[in-house]
């Protein structure tokens, strides 16, 4: 890697603090677990480079109150529901509402068929997502659902729908916003990274106790400093950008080679999304010019 900026080799890589953690590796998260009295997780069986272990579908509610809110369904798979269905009746309950963090399939999916199967509502930020009958719902707005209540937390970036749901016990279920392991991808152009990144401000200024995600294992140990490193993270990402342009400009897709290179060639479109996010952020920001499919600094 001669050709790359003796610049970018000098940048220090944040350190994810989950590293020392001890979370359970890959493909070993339970089908079922109870994360506490409010919250029990059930995994879907629809694990890939993308969903890690698979989606993470929570069933929120008072013990003994003979209700739970379901949220994030994820795919409408035979066997998840059958999951979900033992899960509600080990609890006692019913569903009383689908609550949806945003409209990706592989967590939106369930949410209109098991709504009617369950005879319950859908809420959602997005209309299609909640259906006929559904609820939008708004930033701030607070629900007393299943002996409990939830609020709303808008936290857009990684698609513009996007919802975080804060229960009574502190911790907040974030979606794709935050990941059990690794760090979300922001897409071109569906994401917006300065969306993403006010959105992680808003949630870390909530001081949350746990971190539920959307993929991956609950993160209860050190929540602001996942936060904090998801911070980090987008900037040194951004940096590695801004410190191969001041060299030269280069095309969108060597931009990713360089700065991925030690990361499996599967995960480059990805990749390759998540840098077209930032350099739409740094062009926003009137740092950087894209003509062509090339970036440059600007003037």
């Amino acid at each position: 890697m001669s050709d790359v900026p003796a610049g970018l080799t000098r940048l220090v890589q944040p350190v994810d603090p989950r590293a020392t953690w001890g979370l359970p590796a890959l493909g070993q998260l339970p089908t079922r677990l109870e994360l506490e009295p409010l919250v029990t997780r059930i995994l879907a069986p629809n694990p890939s480079g993308m969903t890690l272990d698979g989606t993470n579908t929570y069933l929120v509610g008072a013990p003994g109150s003979g209700e739970a809110m379901l949220i994030d369904p994820g795919p409408d798979d035979p066997a998840h529901l059958d999951q979900v269905c033992v899960a509600l009746a080990d609890r006692q309950a019913r569903c009383v509402a689908i609550l949806v963090t945003h409209h990706h399939a592989d967590h939106a999916a369930a949410a209109l068929p098991w709504g009617a199967q369950f005879a319950a509502p859908v809420a959602a930020a997005d209309p299609a997502v909640a259906g006929p009958g559904g609820q939008v719902l708004e930033p701030g707005e607070r629900l007393r659902l299943a002996g409990t209540a939830i609020e709303v937390v808008s936290t857009p970036g990684h698609c513009a729908d996007h919802l975080a749901f804060r229960i009574e016990s502190g911790a907040v279920l974030v979606g794709d916003h935050v990941l059990g392991r690794g760090t979300s991808v922001v897409t071109h152009p569906e994401g917006d990274v300065l969306a993403y990144l006010e959105s992680l401000r808003r949630v870390h200024d909530l001081g949350p106790a746990a971190l539920y995600p959307g993929h991956g294992p609950e993160l209860t140990e050190d929540p602001l400093a996942v936060l904090d490193f998801y911070l980090a993270h987008r900037a040194f990402r951004e940096q590695q950008i801004l410190t191969l342009l001041s060299d030269a400009a280069h095309q969108v897709s060597a931009l990713v080679a360089i700065i991925y290179a030690d990361v499996p060639r599967a995960l480059w479109p990805a990749a390759e999304q998540s840098t077209r996010a930032a350099l739409a952020k740094l062009q926003a920001q009137g740092r950087v010019l894209i003509e062509a499919d090339t970036a440059r600094l600007s003037e």
